[in-house]
């Protein structure tokens, strides 16, 4: 800009101290601030139609879990208990509100349990493996069967985890 002669500035612009032409934010701001809104209002209806399938699918997901324990887990475990027994291994089941604990009858913090993670995507029941080794308490969390929805774990399933995480026990 020089000075002295008559100054043409654009529309929506500002001359800085320096005399260059700048254009100003605000002008910017409001000219996007249709499409902002547009794409803020796709997310968050999008993020709700998620939450909605995604409660859903957790509480299918409960229902299942409930039949597998009553069906599937409890009856396995408990044979597999009665088993052990004979092998001179003394191990117990309990029912913990929704849950299914084969424990140990010696130690207390020795015990193979079973729960629903609904955090995962799907949600999967898991196993928590828990055994001391002199003052240290070892836990293991993992999948029955990775990957499987509940309704799809089998009698086979559940045995092979439990075998699986017995072994540790077997070896005292």
């Amino acid at each position: 800009m020089i000075h002295g002669s008559a100054s043409v500035r654009p529309h929506g612009s500002i001359v800085t101290p320096d005399g260059a032409i700048e254009w100003e934010r605000a002008t910017m701001t409001a000219v996007e601030i249709s499409l902002v809104r547009n794409r803020l209002n796709r997310a968050i209806e999008a993020t709700r139609e998620r939450s909605v399938r995604r409660r859903e699918q957790v509480a299918a997901a409960e229902r299942a879990y409930d039949d597998f324990l009553s069906t599937v887990a409890t009856p396995v475990t408990k044979l597999v208990a009665n088993s052990l027994k004979v092998e001179n291994f003394a191990f117990s089941v309990f029912t913990p509100g929704r849950g299914l604990r084969l424990a140990s009858d010696h130690r207390r913090d020795d015990y193979i349990e079973f729960a629903l993670d609904t955090e995962s995507d799907p949600p999967q029941v898991m196993g928590r493996t828990s055994r001391t080794r002199g003052s240290r308490t070892l836990t293991d969390d993992r999948p029955v069967k990775q990957g499987s929805p509940v309704e799809a774990i089998t009698e086979e399933d559940v045995l092979a985890f439990l075998i699986s995480a017995l072994e540790p026990w077997f070896e005292r």
